[in-house]
């Protein structure tokens, strides 16, 4: 009994520590960036894309057009195939395949993103250039890495939601006459929605928190891009890129970047949860 009791106590700090940390972190981040978007004012921060940091103008506006264009881009890319790739793997494969390429896409997530970039800018960049246009470095080059990047997480959860469907679903369906495509589209994607969406929501906030690779490929150019073969530069890269020198409202600017790039996870994270939740929430009632 006692040991029961130290076990749960060394649990509850570990807990604890964790959500402290969090806490720190949010007050910190919080704390170093709130002061300049109340000087400068919010509307001037985030609509305005005037980055000038040594002239004192810090708009942020086409990061953040930046970041919603990669983001975009590759959660096209990132759904279309993971979404095509859980359903291969739940519906099509024989399970003796499918137990070997879940494995396989999964070990995705575990390439460090440098890798990614350097991959991107050897064989992706020259390959747009000659054959798009513009300078390679671009939104469509950082789009299509990130896309890559987000696979494992799309597939993975992906999977799962469509595994959780109750086997019953779909032999009703053929039962009736539907075919294998009929009875996948028409019955278990709608049963998953919620786990999809989830899917997409989490692979969403990876792909915006993403720096390394996307600083190597999309060209960093401050500007709004005019298309999908502009270079470009995100909130993770502006960081990244200027936070060694910077300082005073400066660096103070970066923090505010990423109590922006803070609020935007946060969110995406709390509506993952909460569509989770629904589809368990869902699944317990069926």
């Amino acid at each position: 009994m006692k040991k029961d009791k130290i076990i749960a106590a060394i649990l509850t700090v570990t807990a604890l520590s964790a959500i402290s940390g969090l806490a720190l972190i949010t007050i910190f981040i919080f704390r170093e960036g709130m002061p300049i978007i109340l000087r400068t004012g919010g509307g001037e921060f985030f609509l305005s894309a005037d980055w000038r940091p040594r002239d004192g103008s810090f708009g942020i506006f086409s990061m953040i057009i930046g970041s919603l264009a990669v983001t975009a881009g590759a959660m096209v890319i990132g759904m279309i195939f993971g979404l095509g790739l859980a359903i291969v793997l739940t519906q099509f494969a024989p399970p003796s395949l499918a137990a070997v390429l879940k494995p396989v896409v999964e070990l995705l997530a575990g390439i460090p993103s440098v890798v990614y970039g350097f991959m991107g800018v050897v064989t992706l960049v020259p390959l747009i250039r000659n054959r798009l246009g513009g300078p390679g470095l671009s939104v469509l080059a950082a789009s299509i890495v990130l896309g890559i990047m987000v696979l494992p997480t799309v597939t993975s959860i992906s999977v799962d939601a469509l595994q959780a469907v109750p086997r019953s679903f779909w032999e009703g369906s053929i039962a009736l006459g539907a075919t294998r495509w009929q009875t996948t589209r028409m019955v278990m994607l709608k049963a998953a929605r919620s786990g999809i969406v989830a899917a997409a929501i989490l692979g969403m906030g990876r792909a915006v928190g993403e720096t390394m690779a996307v600083i190597m490929v999309a060209g960093n150019s401050i500007e709004i891009p005019g298309s999908i073969l502009a270079p470009t530069r995100t909130l993770t890269s502006n960081i990244a890129l200027e936070m060694g020198y910077a300082s005073g409202a400066h660096r103070e600017a970066l923090f505010a970047t990423g109590v922006t790039l803070f609020v935007i996870i946060m969110i995406l994270n709390c509506v993952a949860l909460s569509v989770s939740r629904r589809s368990a929430r869902e699944r317990s009632f069926r």
